[in-house]
């Protein structure tokens, strides 16, 4: 897989480290150590992805997050801040997906290639969507088990077909009630609890082990991205 990405970091070791990284893979790279310098290389070539540091000298690498997200760039942050609400500003504010440092390389190629493998999945605009023995037709408003049909109320199927139209996505509490419940119940995280309960004892083989609906702690949940490896989540 190839594709040119850009390496935001004011760290010249760690950009380096992301170069080696990346090019031995067949990615192309370009590297910019600051916000205004990420910005002019957004304008000039548009990269595939980018791999963004937050801790940036002239500006909050959250700032950039709109920028790039409205050119459709899919991006990866990569930053030494742990913290549960950083990660939660920077999915919500559209980022794919959130690393931190230290990070093992080979996991961070694995997030690149589920990156790129979504933003073509989207331009094509898949429709079906089929994990296991569970299969998902959104237009159709339908879902299988087993080849079953699996009975789900309206609210069920809303977060499902939220789910799963952002396969391999981390989705945010806040945004999954906005988008299913409404504005009003962004605050209302035992709704999505449990919903996220129910669709798991009709759709999971062992919902105390869930493969299809993963558990991201403190932050949202995640829709298994077919055809990924890698292992479930304990259910919350």
């Amino acid at each position: 897989m190839s594709g040119h990405i850009l390496i935001v970091d004011d760290e010249m070791p760690i950009r380096r480290l992301l170069r080696v990284s990346t090019e031995r893979c067949g990615y192309t790279t370009e590297e910019a150590a600051t916000a205004a310098a990420a910005l002019a290389e957004l304008h000039r070539s548009r990269p595939r992805l980018v791999l963004l540091d937050l801790g940036l000298p002239d500006r909050d690498g959250l700032e950039l997050i709109g920028p790039f997200r409205d050119k459709g760039v899919p991006i990866i942050v990569l930053t030494a801040r742990e913290g549960s609400g950083e990660k939660v500003a920077a999915l919500d504010l559209g980022a794919d997906d959130y690393v931190t440092k230290p990070f093992d390389s080979e996991e961070l190629l694995a997030r690149i290639r589920s990156c790129l493998r979504r933003a073509d999945r989207s331009a094509g605009v898949t429709r079906r969507v089929k994990v296991g023995p569970v299969e998902i037709d959104l237009d159709a408003h339908s879902v299988r088990k087993s080849g079953a049909e699996a009975k789900l109320t309206p609210k069920e199927f809303s977060l499902l077909a939220e789910l799963a139209g952002h396969p391999g996505k981390v989705l945010t509490h806040t945004h999954l009630l906005r988008e299913v419940w409404g504005p009003a119940h962004t605050d209302n995280v035992e709704y999505l609890r449990v919903t996220v309960r129910s669709l798991r004892k009709k759709l999971e083989d062992d919902p105390s082990s869930p493969t299809l609906i993963l558990n991201e702690p403190g932050v949202g949940y995640r829709f298994f991205e077919p055809g990924a490896a890698g292992s479930a989540e304990r259910a919350s």
